[in-house]
């Protein structure tokens, strides 16, 4: 027997209190259509890449982007050149100046040299720093392995594949444990056709994440958006679209312009006209009326004459190509795209001319954000990483490391140094520096470390360079006294630092003008 339930006025008002109470983006009505491939129950980021050929043909299209359009390529470029600039600094701090000194030969040496840094004997570190970040954003993630001959090997994210017969959990190539932590790199044994199958786990050259220390063998680079991503995803994928768009965009202006420079002679012949050719005949076609009767048409060309049908009016027209309107779309999507890459559109373009002053700075002071921390997570997945490995190296090869590391010397501390960017406005960014310490609303450390500079090697250098100057001056003082009898002059007059802000100086003559002697005119 089936049972009703009795709507009154007061279930009623409850049931639409208990629909106004939820959140509405959870209903779906025809502002919010339920979002296709993703499941209700949840579901981890690595289940929207499962696909490996989905993937694949993700980063090649990335990788085409890059290759083809005419803008991308430049704004990664631009992107690049902000966040690494000419290369990280290594400062080893283990807290013992001999220590530092000799870590920071040896670094020098290594990084600075291809045949010893890259085991393709190619790149220097710095070159490898640039490449490794344009990586992470064209391809999604790259791959370095650390090798045991103390070189670093580069390679791309595609080699990762995950083999068709396997049961294990391995997410385009990443074998996970059960806590999602990587244990393995399956990459193909070469570059291979990106069509061919890859269907026996032995084709695999598995890699361990770590040895059996715990150190890592393999530094997996890459920007991840969520706790269960395994894989990186190229920074192209929200505006792949508005690329291809763009291009079309920017075809059919070219097409409509071409055109629209070719001049025509718009003619009408009337009845018992001697007929004639046509000049600049290109592309003959043919056209058939509504009567059934057929004509020859030549093609387009700079100089052709268009002849008219009998008792037709054919009028020429001048188009405005391109039109007001593109400019304004052109705009917007540009604007998606470098948004999506964290910069500015006037930096994007290397064109300030549509905003002033002010508005650029403010852009570019929230885009230096984004670099610093883009700078920070390559110093955590890369640098700090390969350090800490040749540190392993260099201490079991170097019986003097070994004597400082037995006497409680922390080899392995150190801070990377990332580069900063000049002030925008020089003279003003330094007066405002210069009144928040003075009226105590800042720290030197804080300050230093808004503009990327440690305040301990800033206050260092500054005593060093100061002690060496005064030092140097008082020796070239007393060698002139010496030297020259009656003469009596200070490191102070010889080192002549500048005055601090704010104070001046005034010299005043102790002797009168007329009491000077008269010059010797003979």
């Amino acid at each position: 027997m089936r049972r009703t339930r009795e709507v009154t006025s007061e279930t009623t008002t409850d049931l639409f209190r208990e629909a106004r109470a939820d959140y509405n983006a959870a209903k779906t009505s025809r502002f919010r259509a339920s979002p296709t491939g993703v499941s209700p129950s949840g579901s981890s980021a690595d289940y929207h890449y499962r696909s490996e050929y989905d993937y694949l043909r993700m980063v090649e299209r990335a990788r085409f982007d890059f290759r083809n359009n005419a803008y991308v390529a430049q704004a990664v470029r631009r992107l690049v050149d902000n966040v690494v600039q000419q290369g990280f600094t290594c400062d080893p701090d283990t807290g013992s100046d001999e220590a530092n000194d000799i870590l920071t030969q040896r670094w020098a040496a290594w990084s600075e040299d291809p045949d010893k840094c890259d085991v393709s004997g190619r790149f220097t570190f710095r070159a490898m720093e640039r490449l490794v970040y344009q990586h992470t954003i064209v391809d999604g993630d790259h791959l370095v392995l650390l090798l045991s001959n103390g070189s670093l090997q580069l390679t791309e994210g595609h080699r990762l594949r995950t083999p068709s017969n396997t049961k294990l959990n391995v997410v385009n190539g990443v074998l996970l444990d059960q806590y999602r932590k990587p244990v393995e790199y399956w990459l193909t044994k070469d570059d291979i056709d990106p069509s061919r199958s890859f269907s026996r786990v032995s084709d695999a050259r598995k890699v361990p994440a770590r040895d059996r220390n715990g150190n890592r063998n393999v530094l997996h680079v890459y920007r991840p958006d969520r706790a269960t991503q395994s894989r990186g995803v190229t920074a192209f994928a929200p505006f792949t679209d508005i690329m291809s768009m763009w291009d079309d965009l920017n075809f059919a202006m070219l097409v409509k312009a071409q055109h629209a420079s070719v001049y025509a002679i718009l003619r009408e012949r009337t009845p018992g006209a001697p007929s004639g050719p046509v000049g600049n005949e290109i592309g003959d076609t043919t056209d058939t009326a509504a009567d059934g009767t057929t004509r020859v048409l030549h093609g387009m060309a700079p100089g052709v004459e268009v002849t008219g049908r009998e008792g037709e009016s054919l009028k020429g027209f001048s188009p405005n190509i391109p039109n007001p309107e593109f400019f304004a779309h052109a705009k917007m999507l540009l604007n998606c795209m470098s948004v999506n890459l964290g910069m500015p559109v006037a930096m994007f373009l290397l064109d300030p001319s549509e905003t002033n002053f002010s508005g650029w700075r403010g852009a570019m002071d929230q885009a230096r954000t984004g670099f610093r921390r883009e700078q920070k997570g390559l110093i955590e997945t890369f640098h700090s990483p390969v350090y800490r490995f040749k540190i392993r190296e260099w201490t079991a090869e170097d019986p003097k490391l070994q004597s400082f590391s037995q006497r409680g010397v922390d080899l392995f501390r150190h801070k990377w140094n990332p580069p900063g960017w000049q002030y925008i406005e020089p003279l003003k960014d330094a007066a405002g520096d210069l009144l928040r310490v003075r009226n105590a609303l800042i720290s030197q450390r804080r300050r230093a470390a808004e503009r990327g500079i440690d305040w301990r090697d800033l206050a260092t250098e500054i005593v060093e360079d100061n002690a060496m100057l005064i030092e140097k001056a008082h020796v070239t003082a007393t060698s002139l006294n010496e030297k020259y009898e009656g003469l009596s002059v200070t490191w102070r007059e010889i080192a002549s630092l500048p005055t601090p802000d704010g104070v001046n100086i005034t010299v005043k003559d102790t002797e009168p003008l007329g009491s000077l002697p008269e010059p010797d005119n003979e």
